[in-house]
Protein backbone atom coordinates (compact mmCIF):
# COMPACT_ATOMS: atom_id res chain seq x y z
CA UNK A 1 0.00 0.00 0.00
CA UNK A 2 1.47 3.55 -0.94
CA UNK A 3 2.05 5.74 1.56
CA UNK A 4 0.08 8.96 2.09
CA UNK A 5 1.29 12.36 1.22
CA UNK A 6 2.59 14.09 3.85
CA UNK A 7 1.42 17.71 4.95
CA UNK A 8 3.15 19.66 7.49
CA UNK A 9 1.17 22.63 8.56
CA UNK A 10 2.38 25.59 10.51
CA UNK A 11 0.39 27.72 12.64
CA UNK A 12 0.70 31.58 13.40
CA UNK A 13 0.26 33.68 15.77
CA UNK A 14 -2.17 33.54 18.78
CA UNK A 15 -3.47 30.29 18.62
CA UNK A 16 -1.94 26.69 18.55
CA UNK A 17 -2.07 24.04 15.78
CA UNK A 18 -5.27 22.36 17.26
CA UNK A 19 -7.22 25.76 16.98
CA UNK A 20 -5.87 27.01 13.50
CA UNK A 21 -6.00 23.66 11.62
CA UNK A 22 -9.53 21.84 13.27
CA UNK A 23 -11.35 22.77 9.86
CA UNK A 24 -8.26 20.20 8.41
CA UNK A 25 -8.79 17.26 10.26
CA UNK A 26 -11.47 15.40 7.32
CA UNK A 27 -7.71 15.63 5.38
CA UNK A 28 -6.28 12.78 7.51
CA UNK A 29 -8.60 10.77 5.50
CA UNK A 30 -6.45 11.49 2.28
CA UNK A 31 -3.14 12.64 3.78
CA UNK A 32 -0.58 12.27 6.86
CA UNK A 33 -0.93 15.30 8.42
CA UNK A 34 1.49 16.94 11.14
CA UNK A 35 0.46 19.72 12.82
CA UNK A 36 3.43 21.10 15.60
CA UNK A 37 2.57 23.50 18.33
CA UNK A 38 5.28 26.02 17.93
CA UNK A 39 7.17 27.39 20.84
CA UNK A 40 5.51 29.69 22.98
CA UNK A 41 2.04 28.18 22.81
CA UNK A 42 -0.32 25.84 24.42
CA UNK A 43 0.43 23.53 26.15
CA UNK A 44 4.27 24.81 26.37
CA UNK A 45 5.18 27.12 28.51
CA UNK A 46 5.92 31.00 27.45
CA UNK A 47 8.90 32.53 25.77
CA UNK A 48 10.82 35.30 25.98
CA UNK A 49 11.08 35.97 22.26
CA UNK A 50 9.38 34.85 18.58
CA UNK A 51 12.15 34.97 15.52
CA UNK A 52 10.44 33.66 12.09
CA UNK A 53 14.46 32.75 11.27
CA UNK A 54 15.05 30.56 14.32
CA UNK A 55 11.71 29.18 13.98
CA UNK A 56 12.87 28.03 10.68
CA UNK A 57 14.99 26.27 12.17
CA UNK A 58 13.47 25.19 14.71
CA UNK A 59 10.94 23.63 12.18
CA UNK A 60 13.54 21.60 10.12
CA UNK A 61 13.02 18.15 12.96
CA UNK A 62 9.51 18.02 11.59
CA UNK A 63 10.78 18.02 7.66
CA UNK A 64 10.99 14.69 5.75
CA UNK A 65 12.04 13.93 2.22
CA UNK A 66 8.37 14.53 0.21
CA UNK A 67 6.47 17.00 2.71
CA UNK A 68 3.82 19.33 1.62
CA UNK A 69 4.60 22.57 3.63
CA UNK A 70 1.31 24.65 4.28
CA UNK A 71 1.89 27.89 6.69
CA UNK A 72 -0.86 29.99 7.96
CA UNK A 73 0.22 33.96 8.80
CA UNK A 74 3.27 34.23 10.99
CA UNK A 75 3.89 30.09 10.15
CA UNK A 76 4.00 31.13 6.67
CA UNK A 77 6.70 33.59 6.85
CA UNK A 78 8.41 30.62 8.61
CA UNK A 79 7.66 28.40 6.46
CA UNK A 80 9.19 30.08 3.22
CA UNK A 81 12.76 30.47 5.00
CA UNK A 82 12.21 26.90 5.84
CA UNK A 83 11.34 25.73 2.10
CA UNK A 84 14.12 27.72 1.04
CA UNK A 85 16.93 26.00 3.48
CA UNK A 86 16.14 22.70 2.37
CA UNK A 87 14.26 22.59 -0.97
CA UNK A 88 15.02 19.04 -1.34
CA UNK A 89 12.71 17.90 0.99
CA UNK A 90 9.53 19.26 0.14
CA UNK A 91 6.93 18.38 -2.70
CA UNK A 92 5.00 21.88 -2.39
CA UNK A 93 4.25 24.98 -0.50
CA UNK A 94 1.47 26.90 0.45
CA UNK A 95 1.25 30.40 2.42
CA UNK A 96 -1.90 31.40 3.85
CA UNK A 97 -1.86 34.83 3.96
CA UNK A 98 1.77 35.58 5.44
CA UNK A 99 2.56 38.98 6.65
CA UNK A 100 5.40 39.84 5.18
CA UNK A 101 4.75 43.00 4.54
CA UNK A 102 8.14 44.23 3.84
CA UNK A 103 8.07 43.01 0.20
CA UNK A 104 5.24 45.16 -0.53
CA UNK A 105 6.50 47.96 0.41
CA UNK A 106 5.61 51.22 -1.76
CA UNK A 107 2.20 49.72 -2.01
CA UNK A 108 -0.17 52.66 -0.37
CA UNK A 109 -2.37 49.80 1.96
CA UNK A 110 1.22 47.61 3.21
CA UNK A 111 3.20 51.27 3.61
CA UNK A 112 -0.63 52.17 6.08
CA UNK A 113 -0.41 48.58 7.54
CA UNK A 114 2.98 48.46 8.28
CA UNK A 115 2.70 52.04 10.30
CA UNK A 116 0.07 50.53 11.99
CA UNK A 117 1.25 47.14 13.09
CA UNK A 118 4.56 49.24 14.23
CA UNK A 119 2.33 51.72 16.21
CA UNK A 120 0.80 48.75 18.10
CA UNK A 121 3.67 47.22 18.80
CA UNK A 122 5.48 50.15 20.15
CA UNK A 123 2.86 52.26 21.78
CA UNK A 124 -0.27 49.56 21.85
CA UNK A 125 -1.48 48.26 25.53
CA UNK A 126 0.53 46.50 27.74
CA UNK A 127 -2.23 44.35 28.63
CA UNK A 128 -2.14 41.31 26.89
CA UNK A 129 -5.91 41.09 26.29
CA UNK A 130 -6.19 44.40 25.41
CA UNK A 131 -3.22 44.26 22.60
CA UNK A 132 -4.75 41.30 21.89
CA UNK A 133 -7.93 43.04 20.88
CA UNK A 134 -6.13 45.77 18.94
CA UNK A 135 -3.72 43.30 16.95
CA UNK A 136 -7.34 41.49 15.75
CA UNK A 137 -8.58 44.29 14.55
CA UNK A 138 -5.45 45.03 12.33
CA UNK A 139 -5.58 41.89 10.88
CA UNK A 140 -9.26 41.51 10.04
CA UNK A 141 -9.43 38.20 12.48
CA UNK A 142 -12.58 37.78 14.61
CA UNK A 143 -13.08 38.84 18.20
CA UNK A 144 -13.91 36.18 20.80
CA UNK A 145 -17.01 37.47 22.81
CA UNK A 146 -15.92 37.52 26.58
CA UNK A 147 -13.02 37.27 28.46
CA UNK A 148 -9.85 35.65 26.53
CA UNK A 149 -9.21 31.89 27.63
CA UNK A 150 -5.62 31.19 29.46
CA UNK A 151 -4.77 29.23 26.15
CA UNK A 152 -5.55 32.97 24.52
CA UNK A 153 -3.73 35.09 26.76
CA UNK A 154 -0.71 32.99 26.60
CA UNK A 155 -1.30 33.81 22.74
CA UNK A 156 -1.33 37.44 22.75
CA UNK A 157 2.13 37.17 25.47
CA UNK A 158 3.60 34.98 22.88
CA UNK A 159 2.75 37.47 20.08
CA UNK A 160 3.88 40.46 22.07
CA UNK A 161 7.74 39.50 21.71
CA UNK A 162 7.06 38.34 18.02
CA UNK A 163 10.07 39.94 16.09
CA UNK A 164 7.91 41.99 13.44
CA UNK A 165 7.82 39.89 10.14
CA UNK A 166 7.52 42.94 7.67
CA UNK A 167 11.38 42.63 8.67
CA UNK A 168 11.65 39.62 6.52
CA UNK A 169 14.00 39.18 3.78
CA UNK A 170 12.01 36.65 1.89
CA UNK A 171 14.62 34.39 -0.13
CA UNK A 172 13.07 34.93 -3.70
CA UNK A 173 16.09 33.65 -5.47
CA UNK A 174 16.53 30.12 -3.72
CA UNK A 175 12.49 29.93 -3.82
CA UNK A 176 12.11 30.53 -7.41
CA UNK A 177 14.52 28.61 -8.31
CA UNK A 178 14.20 25.38 -6.36
CA UNK A 179 11.25 22.57 -8.44
CA UNK A 180 8.63 22.72 -6.06
CA UNK A 181 5.07 24.15 -6.97
CA UNK A 182 3.97 27.00 -5.08
CA UNK A 183 0.28 28.03 -3.46
CA UNK A 184 -0.06 31.70 -2.45
CA UNK A 185 -3.93 31.87 -0.86
CA UNK A 186 -5.95 35.04 0.72
CA UNK A 187 -8.84 35.83 1.87
CA UNK A 188 -9.92 39.12 0.49
CA UNK A 189 -10.26 40.99 3.67
CA UNK A 190 -7.35 43.97 3.07
CA UNK A 191 -5.67 45.31 0.88
CA UNK A 192 -2.08 44.97 2.29
CA UNK A 193 -2.37 41.20 2.49
CA UNK A 194 -3.66 41.18 -0.95
CA UNK A 195 -0.51 43.05 -1.79
CA UNK A 196 1.72 40.89 -0.35
CA UNK A 197 0.32 37.39 -1.86
CA UNK A 198 0.30 39.57 -5.05
CA UNK A 199 4.38 39.77 -4.86
CA UNK A 200 4.92 36.24 -4.01
CA UNK A 201 2.58 35.27 -6.82
CA UNK A 202 5.00 37.27 -9.18
CA UNK A 203 8.27 36.77 -7.78
CA UNK A 204 7.96 32.60 -6.75
CA UNK A 205 5.98 31.65 -9.86
CA UNK A 206 3.20 30.64 -7.58
CA UNK A 207 -0.29 29.44 -8.17
CA UNK A 208 -2.75 32.13 -6.70
CA UNK A 209 -6.05 31.24 -4.90
CA UNK A 210 -8.22 34.22 -2.95
CA UNK A 211 -11.26 32.61 -0.81
CA UNK A 212 -13.21 35.11 0.61
CA UNK A 213 -15.19 34.52 4.26
CA UNK A 214 -12.94 34.02 6.75
CA UNK A 215 -10.90 37.15 6.50
CA UNK A 216 -7.53 36.15 7.39
CA UNK A 217 -7.91 32.94 8.59
CA UNK A 218 -8.59 31.82 4.95
CA UNK A 219 -8.77 27.58 6.36
CA UNK A 220 -10.77 28.07 8.88
CA UNK A 221 -13.66 27.92 5.71
CA UNK A 222 -12.99 24.12 5.44
CA UNK A 223 -14.09 22.33 2.31
CA UNK A 224 -13.16 25.12 0.10
CA UNK A 225 -9.58 25.60 1.27
CA UNK A 226 -9.62 21.83 1.74
CA UNK A 227 -10.34 21.11 -1.70
CA UNK A 228 -8.26 23.97 -2.88
CA UNK A 229 -5.11 22.17 -1.18
CA UNK A 230 -6.03 18.65 -1.97
CA UNK A 231 -6.59 19.33 -5.75
CA UNK A 232 -2.26 21.29 -5.14
CA UNK A 233 -0.82 18.70 -3.79
CA UNK A 234 -2.31 15.69 -5.53
CA UNK A 235 -0.93 17.60 -8.86
CA UNK A 236 2.12 18.19 -7.01
CA UNK A 237 2.82 14.59 -6.62
CA UNK A 238 1.83 13.57 -10.15
CA UNK A 239 4.14 16.08 -10.95
CA UNK A 240 6.90 14.30 -8.89
CA UNK A 241 5.76 10.92 -10.20
CA UNK A 242 5.55 9.96 -6.33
Amino acid sequence: MDSQPRLLLVHGSVVNAELTWGAQEPLADRFEIVAPNRRGFPPGPDVERVDFEDEALWLEQFLEPGTHLVGHSYGGVISLFAAARHPELLSSLTVIEPPAFGIARGNPAADEFIAAIEEHWTNGPRDPAEFLRGFLTLVGSSIPPGNFSPELLQGARTLMVERSPAEAVIPFDELARAPFPKLVVSGAHGPAFEAVCDVLEERLGAERAILPGMGHSVQRLGAPFNELLTSFVERAEAETGV
